[in-house]
């Protein structure tokens, strides 16, 4: 009789259905594009599918908790959800190094954004395991941050003087370079701050700016990526992550990658394109009602001498914070890919 038992409880446990994983994962900005249009239909609906409900997902987003952005990744490290997703700009206090994956005046394309977040990952995979405590699943852009002005602008030297909402601290570097004032705004603050003329000028993603009613209180839209493509990573908490089977793991990684990273760059460019013909009316708007904002024009003087800025005063600034080892790891890695080097003591 024994025996009979311990054999139907053998059998009845390899019939029996694997328990089902839960992941709590918390989304970057709610009512941006990027979200609406790729991460909330991927955990929503695309990852649990594929997975023939092996995993249960509940989404939130890190402005629905009224999170610090600052905070999003560490206390992914921590364990308090599994999976987050934000700009890396927002964790720089933490791990300065990160700077190096979004470098403002480089990749003026989607297609060389994504070739140096690619040749950034496993320096950044590096950073997320030390200082957070995660896996990097996935880095997907904004589109290129560039500079809604309520005052008029004609160039790139109308900035000396005004204060400027900078999208990340080596924009804000790049911005004092270029004789502007950076000032720390949070993006939902900034409509506020641009109608109170707290600031003359903020950088955020075309697409950003216009879902958010920038355009509202902006007059002058200059379409010069001074704030790079402001980078979104998505990571997972290393004690999750290493939980996983291999099976769930090779799942997510290839999910996330085909139905999520993919599409996201994919469309970036034209995102580009689409959101200044929404901002301005030059072309037609697919996402509703087009604009009037004024389009600057943006010279090649203008392009030239911002690259200068760049690489003789901003990269310099940030190899200071970062350190050798880090600096030479980007030189050696993104800095071949956009033929620039950042000089080591």
């Amino acid at each position: 009789m024994k025996r009979l038992i311990t054999a139907l409880a053998a059998t009845t446990a390899l019939a029996a259905p694997a328990l089902a994983e839960d992941l709590s994962v918390v989304g970057s900005w709610s009512g941006l594009p990027l979200h609406k249009q790729y991460e909330a239909p991927f955990w929503s609906e695309t990852l649990p599918a594929a997975s023939d409900g092996s995993l249960n997902v509940s989404l939130t987003t890190h402005n629905q908790m009224n999170l610090g952005v600052g905070d999003v990744f560490r206390l992914l490290g921590d364990g308090v959800y599994d999976v987050a997703m934000t700009v890396a700009d927002y964790a720089v206090a933490d791990a300065p190094e990160l700077e190096g994956l979004d470098v403002p005046m480089i990749a003026m394309t989607a297609d060389k954004a994504r070739a140096m977040v690619d040749a950034a990952r496993p320096m950044v995979e590096d950073i997320y395991n030390t200082r957070f405590n995660s896996h990097v699943l996935a880095i997907a852009p904004y589109p290129p941050q560039v500079v809604f002005c309520n005052a008029e602008v004609t160039e790139l030297a109308d900035l000396e003087g005004k204060k400027v909402r900078a999208s990340g601290r080596m924009t804000a570097k790049f911005l004092e370079a270029l004789g502007a004032e950076g000032v720390n705004v949070a993006f939902s603050e900034v409509p506020g701050a641009l109608q109170k003329g707290v600031v003359d000028c903020a950088v955020t993603g075309a697409g950003s700016g216009y879902s958010a009613g920038w355009w509202e209180v902006s007059t002058h839209l200059m379409p010069i990526p001074l704030g790079g493509w402001d980078s979104v990573v998505t990571a997972i908490n290393l004690d999750k992550w290493n939980g996983l089977d291999a099976e769930t793991q090779d799942l997510i990684e290839t999910q996330i990658k085909a139905e999520f990273e993919d599409p996201a760059w994919a469309t970036a460019q034209d995102a580009l394109v689409n959101d200044i013909a929404c901002l301005t009316g030059n072309g037609e708007c697919p996402a509703g009602e087009a604009r009037d904002m004024t389009l600057v024009d943006v010279s090649d003087a203008d392009f030239a001498k911002a690259r200068d800025v760049l690489v003789s005063e901003v990269l310099p600034d940030w190899a200071e914070r970062a350190g050798d080892d880090w600096v030479t790891r980007w030189n050696e890695s993104v800095g071949q890919v956009v033929d620039v080097t950042v000089p080591t003591n």
